[in-house]
């Protein structure tokens, strides 16, 4: 069977400084029709960094939607048309103060498939150096350093909840062997 689906028709519900959200109108594989609802966003990215006793710096953050301080990999959002990989290295600097001599993709993440578009690229920083931090005027994070494997525990054990964080973090546990 033909899974995909047809836009017939899409209409503009909000168009924000982050999201704009319309409302599609589809042929289903069935010859039918239904409504998508659809958050477009630029897209992100996250860093996993590891230092070189091979601690990972993590930044503690308020989230608004969730009411209360995440701890996460350091990352970001894309302005719309933005190089992912340019944004990463950008991210990593401004939050941590670090530039990263080995810089690779660790893939990409759709953190929420079934009404949004946003795409997560990940990455992994390594033989850091440090400078200083340019944090946002409304940006507020506190920085740590923790061993890789006892974050690799907080992840399993679900203390760390942040989607992309969980996954660049099981990425990278799997790829480096660590």
């Amino acid at each position: 069977m033909d899974l995909i689906e047809k836009t017939l028709s899409s209409e503009k519900i909000f168009d924000g400084r982050i999201l704009r959200i319309r409302r599609d109108t589809v042929r289903l594989p069935n010859g039918g029709e239904a409504f998508r609802e659809v958050v477009d966003h630029p897209g992100g990215v996250c860093v996993l960094a590891l230092d070189d006793q091979n601690r990972v710096l993590l930044v503690s953050q308020f989230r608004y939607p969730y009411g209360k301080v995440l701890r996460e990999l350091p990352a970001g959002k894309l302005e719309y048309g933005e190089d992912p990989a340019e944004a990463a290295v950008r991210e990593l600097k401004e939050e941590t103060g670090a530039a990263a001599g080995e810089f690779r993709s660790l893939g990409e993440l759709y953190p929420s498939p079934g009404y949004c578009g946003e795409i997560i690229r990940m990455y992994l920083a390594r033989d850091l150096t440090f400078g200083e931090t340019h944090l946002d005027e409304d940006e507020f994070l506190n920085l740590e350093r923790i061993p890789f494997d006892r974050l690799v525990e907080q992840v399993l054990s679900g203390e760390i909840r942040d989607a992309k964080t969980i996954a660049a973090v099981l990425k990278g546990k799997l790829l480096l062997g660590l």
